[in-house]
């Protein structure tokens, strides 16, 4: 099952999250003389304000309009916190955008996808204060179709078997390609509804649609074989996972592997100049099914002795059945770079703090001269 997160007016949203003030008014985000509107709220919608519209034509429908200025590295960390949410549900996600994506949670055998959307929904809205909206289907067309449907705050879900049904009495523009000009086309030939499209002879539709009428009609029969988009690069996160040689009952020895994880990851994080919020493990059960937990740090951390307490709560969290286990993962995300790492980390002045940055600089420098230097804990584990 695939979930589609489509932020509510996200621009907007986040400034209303930053200035209180501002919500419940029509605002938007853009150039005030000269640009256009790059978000509006549902209020400044209302009276006809929409993206992209030049703002001086906004403010011309909507005399008092409230326009702010845009601060992206301000909506990035929303989006990195917001995506980081979704990856304590599942590893496979695809980021369509800054404020859209697709999460696959067909493996999450812990919780439902309608459980997962609404859990992801309310994280969202109690920790950031913006609202998204989710669509739940067995593909990306489906489960974006499904977020746009009722917005803002909403989820829909289109239960297996159902997708013909459900795109049915829906206008042929909510398909994906048909733009103004193919809509226009479509309207005119008598096929305003995605039951129409979909029921059309194929040498028909391709009269109006051209090579697009195949690829068309399938989108509207709710058929959609695209995969999951998912680039490393822009996963945006440090992971990874060790299977255990046989089954493991030893909760030291899967510790003493997530710590040693630890260290290595975080070494990495600092190679590239970055900091970490989010930390996750997985844990694979001996009858091949997994379970994943995460905690998300207050502030933005590059040091291992941040994650090594949140091990232990993980493992009591995540180890809840009483199984023997056959790999254990970890991963590093809400991934932010340094000048926004500078203004959330901890106090500076901090002495403990100051030595453990020490300590981690140095090690680091001596693993570049391929020196053979390990914290301790790291020495060779034996597992009962």
């Amino acid at each position: 099952m695939i979930i589609h997160l489509d932020a509510d007016a996200f621009f907007a949203s986040v400034e209303q999250a930053e200035h209180p003030e501002l919500r419940g008014k029509a605002m938007a985000v853009g150039g005030r003389q000269r640009g256009i509107i790059a978000s509006a709220t549902y209020e400044a919608r209302k009276w006809g304000v929409y993206t992209p519209m030049p703002s001086a034509r906004a403010m011309q429908v909507c005399p008092h309009l409230i326009i702010v200025r845009g601060d992206f590295s301000k909506y990035r960390v929303y989006s990195e916190r917001m995506f980081g949410f979704a990856e304590q549900l599942t590893p496979w996600i695809e980021r369509a955008s800054i404020d859209e994506g697709y999460f696959d949670v067909g493996g999450n055998r812990q919780i439902s996808p309608r459980a997962a959307a609404e859990a992801l929904q309310q994280r969202i809205a109690m920790e950031l204060g913006i609202t998204v909206s989710l669509g739940i289907g067995i593909n990306k067309l489906i489960s974006q179709i499904a977020s746009k449907l009722r917005k803002p705050n909403a989820i829909v879900e289109v239960p297996a078997g159902t997708e013909r049904g459900f795109l049915a009495p829906l206008g042929s523009h909510w398909l994906p390609g048909v733009g103004t000009i193919l809509g226009a086309r479509l309207r005119a030939v008598g096929l305003h509804f995605i039951a129409q499209v979909a029921e059309a002879p194929l040498e028909f539709l391709a009269q109006v649609a051209g090579n697009y009428a195949a690829q068309l009609q399938l989108y509207s029969r709710g058929i959609d074989p695209r995969p999951l988009d998912i680039d490393p690069c822009d996963a945006k996160s440090y992971g990874m996972q060790e299977t255990f040689e046989g089954n493991v009952t030893d909760k030291a020895f899967v510790l003493g592997t997530l710590i040693t994880m630890a260290d290595e990851l975080m070494s990495k994080v600092r190679r590239d100049l970055k900091a970490i919020r989010t930390v996750t493990i997985t844990l694979r059960y001996s009858d091949m099914s997994d379970v994943t937990h995460g905690i998300t740090l207050p502030t933005p951390t590059d040091l291992e002795t941040d994650v090594y307490p949140l091990l232990p709560r993980l493992i009591r969290e995540t180890w809840s059945r009483r199984a023997s286990l056959r790999l254990a993962g970890l991963r590093l995300t809400n991934i932010v770079d340094p000048n926004i790492q500078g203004e959330l980390l901890l106090d500076p002045m901090d002495a403990k703090r100051f030595k453990q940055k020490q300590a981690a600089h140095l090690l680091d420098a001596m693993r570049a001269r391929s020196l053979p230097i390990m914290r301790a804990h790291s020495l060779p584990r034996h597992r009962e």
